[in-house]
């Protein structure tokens, strides 16, 4: 639930961006900050939470953050001018620690092997929440505007909150020397190749997902015409293929070792991106084909996330609230920039070609950031 309610608040609102531009009376490019701002500041977030985490514990960290957020959703929801609703909108990014927070919560616990094998779980549960999120958020935007989103994101936060307090037990062991001795520590994970390969092979998996994340909601409203309650459907195909590939994940990952699922993971988004823009070249292109290849690039990532996220954690085990902030901002911070540059890329006579080759970059980068890693290991043997 702690990840869960951070990927519901980055995309639940996505099929109503185009009628929230309606109402702010402003330009789609801007209203489209509302996602890459939101990734910005998470990533400056989730440096910070780590090492505060680590030396405060992630359940009082976690309370806190909740609690802001719910502060800053009441905020997107009584304003009426774009650049307050874009400042309360960073200000609701702080809930993203919850992803950092329930990865270093299970690392805390269990070995590298096992804490991949955990995270494939975790997060093949956390997937349904973006399956799910953009139908719900299109359905609702579409009955009873857009303002519906963030009342059901305030609703939820309080739900978590209230879980929090009464369920989370205290998981790290509280380490001395406060924050400014943690961030300290940071060269020790940022001078370890392994470090830096596996947060490139994450961060280029996940930017080809967040690129599709600044581009999916024009390209479905404006190049296809379609309804918000249609968007909202076809944008949760990623989250279908996630939820299978944290399943073999959760799995296979102890069997046939995390730099292989890796590798694996890597190689499934490249091929359905070629296969995508090959159709579109052929004059196939439609919602259909565009939303179904999708699916590939979330069955991809889910193969790759939860164990380019274990392989993070393990390289420095004691610096694990650390790493896995730092990782994280990593990889939201490239997702900020390539979901703005997405949005950048498009106009209805360019179709969804612009993004197709965004996409593709990504995921091709990913496989020589895991093989960088496999021969350091190799290496090393």
């Amino acid at each position: 639930m702690l990840a869960g309610i951070g990927a519901l608040s980055m995309n639940v609102f996505l099929p109503s961006l185009p009628k929230m531009t309606a109402y702010f009376e402003t330009d789609y490019r801007v209203m489209q900050l509302s996602v890459a701002l939101y990734l910005a500041i998470s990533a400056v977030v989730q440096i910070i939470v780590g090492p505060i985490s680590d030396t405060y514990g992630r359940r009082p960290v976690m309370l806190w953050v909740t609690g802001l957020f719910m502060l800053a959703t009441i905020g997107c929801l009584m304003t009426t001018n774009i650049v307050i609703f874009l400042t309360f909108r960073m200000g609701q990014a702080v809930i993203v620690a919850g992803l950092v927070l329930s990865r270093a919560a299970v690392r805390d616990m269990v070995p590298t092997a096992q804490a991949a094998s955990m995270i494939g779980y975790v997060t093949m549960g956390m997937s349904l929440v973006p399956m799910v999120g953009p139908v719900i958020g299109g359905a609702l935007g579409e009955a009873f505007g857009w303002q519906a989103n963030f009342w059901l994101l305030l609703v939820l936060g309080l739900v978590v909150f209230a879980i929090t307090w009464a369920d989370m037990g205290e998981t790290a062991t509280l380490r001395t020397g406060g924050l400014r001795g943690q961030m300290r520590e940071y060269p020790e994970l940022l001078k370890s190749h392994r470090f830096w390969g596996y947060c490139l092979s994450a961060t280029f998996a996940a930017g080809s997902f967040f690129a599709y994340l600044g581009g999916a909601p024009f390209i479905g409203s404006k190049v296809f015409n379609l309804s918000d309650t249609e968007l909202g459907f076809h944008f949760g195909a990623p989250a279908l293929g996630y939820l299978v590939g944290n399943f073999l994940s959760g799995k296979y990952s102890m069997r046939i070792g995390i730099n292989r699922m890796i590798f694996f993971g890597t190689l499934v988004p490249s091929a359905g991106l070629i296969g995508s823009i090959t159709l579109f070249y052929m004059g196939f292109g439609s919602a259909a084909v565009f939303f179904s290849f999708m699916a590939i690039i979330g069955l991809g990532n889910g193969m790759v996330m939860p164990n380019a996220n274990a392989g993070m954690l393990g390289v420095r085990p004691q610096l694990a609230g650390s790493a896995a902030g730092l990782g994280s901002a990593m990889i939201i911070g490239g997702g900020a920039a390539l979901s703005g540059y997405a949005g950048t890329l498009l106009r209805v006579e360019t179709g969804a070609m612009p993004v197709l080759w965004l996409m593709l970059g990504c995921s091709i980068l990913s496989i020589f950031s895991i093989i960088w890693v496999m021969r350091r290991d190799a290496a090393f043997r």
